[in-house]
């Protein structure tokens, strides 16, 4: 992997002087070429000026895709354009399933869209198509010819021996590839000015030389240490991964920004810091996002899929759900209405069309009946999944011990001395300060990974069901279908039991032969809660189990967790499941670890600390920050 410096004169190098920028013709866009909106490959040096023949040098044309005012842009990524996306008459169909129709969206600069719905109702389909990914079964999607695309990535296979730092910097495709060239053209003789000063320009327009410090700081903001930078990316755990790809997409700065869930591995506050930084970006931004309190802080715009449609509301989350239901009450009060004008005109008809003297009157209000049109009150997507779970037999009464468990990352240890006593019928939720090691203690029970020390002992008779963060892993083979991932757990059941379980958890039977690894994030969870179902554990361990979930599932789950006659043990952030759960709370801190039997609210009163609220974490790690400082300071 190429190594840039980024000094702006590298020792051992003469200081260049740049060419008239009036005279290079090169920095212009290539006349016919086409705006290609997906990430290219290395183009450097590829292309010609047509204007300029062959003997005029060319920036490539995966450079000129967007550079500059000169084709209505600027300097550091502001495309000045009036819309960024306009879709007209879209539709979206799989199999014998609509998701929508005939949608006509405008999506503005500087605005930030929040599409919501139901898990399956198309929201992440509908991203896809606006960003270019995916096309639409109808109607077209046009956006402007040089906007720059920023689209967050899932998949950091590709990139485990990358250095942390270099691949945030890699975001802005252009950039990088100008200076990975630039510094070519550095170490080759005889020195190519020209070229230099080409690459030179386009690294000036990018502020290429703020980068590293842009990249690293976006890296902070999302809970990625200084020292990590330097390091390959397979030194983080996967939800860490997801955060550095997500550092990758902002680090670009683009014109349109789409992303899919992008808090799901995130802590409060990296949230909060999210929520910052989109406020101030300049661009279009698309979000997926089943976090509402997000939306609200983030949001100017929320495109609902519901209906089988596609509607734009302005405002945030709070002003949509308020101004949907009005519009429903609406809907439902006009239809009432025109019901009891043709009930009115009914009655008068068999009354009076017998009757010579009234007989106009009643052909009229017949006539004026039969042109009233009632509008079917349409069937909403949001749906609520029938989980259930039941153990298969009592365990033990002591289910998990866990004893004087220490773990490290990095020489930084995360979980010191901890020790923990299960019981049968604990409903145990496991909270603490952001970084303290709540899903790592999970990964040490489940025997994922290993202590430092300590020991981890199961009771007998305890059959464990896992929901890890990351649970694409806990389906298996992406490639395998939804029929089979659930057929493996529960075959003995035979196929109609095995239909209707998937079917109580919202896949219809053409879902039931998709690959496991198309399904959206919420579709993977359902999966694997009827898996889970499916295998009567007694014991189960569940980190962040709302993540994925849209509202309608988050309430479903936690009914059915209430009912389930088992041992609960899990992590979330989701407060009002907590509350609601939660009869045991093992709060992990840095001086040990306070367990207390009891709600959350009772826990809340008693300790004070509350690791839920996002306020209140702010204003923690604030604190925290300061006293560090003042520490240092002393210490000198």
């Amino acid at each position: 992997m190429a190594t840039v410096n980024l000094c702006m004169n590298p020792p051992g190098t003469r200081k260049i002087a740049r060419p008239d920028r009036g005279r290079s013709a090169p920095l212009g866009r290539v006349p016919g070429s086409r705006c290609v909106e997906r990430p290219l490959a290395p183009t450097i040096g590829a292309a010609r000026d047509r204007r300029g023949g062959r003997g005029s040098a060319a920036v490539g044309v995966g450079l000129l895709r967007w550079i500059g005012a000169a084709d209505g842009g600027s300097a550091h990524g502001v495309l000045h354009t009036h819309t960024m996306i306009t879709a007209t008459s879209l539709s979206m169909h799989f199999g014998g399933q609509t998701l929508f129709t005939g949608a006509d969206l405008q999506l503005e600069p500087g605005q930030r869209y929040g599409i919501v719905g139901a898990n399956g109702a198309g929201k992440s389909t509908l991203l896809r198509i606006l960003a270019g990914q995916e096309a639409p079964s109808a109607g077209e999607v046009v956006r402007p010819r040089h906007a720059r695309l920023g689209v967050l990535e899932q998949d950091h296979f590709r990139y485990e021996d990358v250095p942390i730092l270099q691949l945030v910097m890699m975001g802005n495709h252009q950039l990088w590839e100008a200076m990975v060239e630039r510094e070519r053209v550095l170490a080759t003789e005889p020195f190519d000015d020209t070229r230099y000063s080409q690459l030179e320009d386009v690294v000036l327009r990018f502020d290429g030389y703020r980068l590293e410090s842009r990249a690293a700081k976006i890296l902070e903001g999302l809970g990625i240490e200084a020292g990590l930078h330097p390091q390959p990316l397979r030194v983080l755990s996967g939800g860490f991964k997801l955060r550095a790809l997500l550092a990758k997409t902002l680090a670009a700065e683009p014109d349109l920004l789409f992303l899919d869930e992008p808090t799901n591995h995130l802590d409060i506050l990296a949230i909060k810091w999210l929520e910052g930084f989109l406020a101030d970006h300049v661009g279009c931004v698309v979000v997926v996002s089943h976090d509402l309190r997000f939306l609200d802080a983030v949001c100017t715009h929320i495109l609902d899929v519901d209906y089988e449609r596609v509607t734009p509301y302005r405002g945030d989350y709070t002003s949509f759900v308020a101004r949907k239901a009005e519009a429903r009450l609406r809907l439902e009060a006009e239809i009432a209405r025109r019901e009891a004008e043709i009930a009115d005109h009914k009655a008068f008809i068999a009354r009076f069309s017998a009757k010579a003297t009234k007989a106009r009157q009643a052909n009229s209000r017949q006539k004026r009946m039969e042109k009233i049109v009632i509008e079917e009150l349409p069937r909403s997507s949001r749906r609520h999944p029938g989980f259930r779970f039941q153990a298969r037999r009592p365990s033990g009464r002591e289910v998990l011990k866990l004893e004087h468990i220490d773990r490290s990352f990095n020489d930084k240890a995360v979980l010191v001395d901890v020790s923990i006593t299960v019981e049968r019928g604990d409903r145990l939720a496991i909270l603490g300060p952001n970084g303290i090691g709540k899903s790592t203690l999970l990964k040490i029970a489940m025997g994922l990974l290993p202590p430092d020390s300590g020991t981890i002992t199961w009771g007998h008779e305890t059959d464990v069901g896992y929901f890890p963060q990351d649970h694409a892993e806990a389906l298996g083979d992406p490639a395998q279908s939804v029929l089979s991932c659930l057929w493996d757990v529960c075959h003995d059941e035979g196929m109609g039991a095995v239909l209707a379980r998937l079917g109580a958890v919202l896949f219809t039977r053409d879902d039931a032969d998709k690959p496991v690894g198309n399904l959206s994030g919420g579709e993977g969870a359902r999966l694997l809660f009827a898996r889970l179902s499916a295998q009567r554990p007694t014991v189960l361990v569940l980190d962040e189990p709302t993540n994925h979930l849209d509202l309608e599932g988050i309430e479903a789950l936690a009914g059915a967790l209430e009912a389930y006659d088992g041992t609960l043990i899990f992590v979330s952030h989701d407060r009002w499941f907590v509350d609601r759960l939660a009869t045991r709370i093992v709060d992990i801190g840095p001086d040990g670890v306070d367990d207390y039997r009891g709600t959350y609210a009772e826990h809340l009163a008693r300790s004070g600390t509350d690791h839920l609220d996002r306020e209140a974490v702010v204003a923690d790690a604030r604190q925290r920050r300061r006293r560090s400082k003042k520490r240092r300071r002393q210490s000198r």
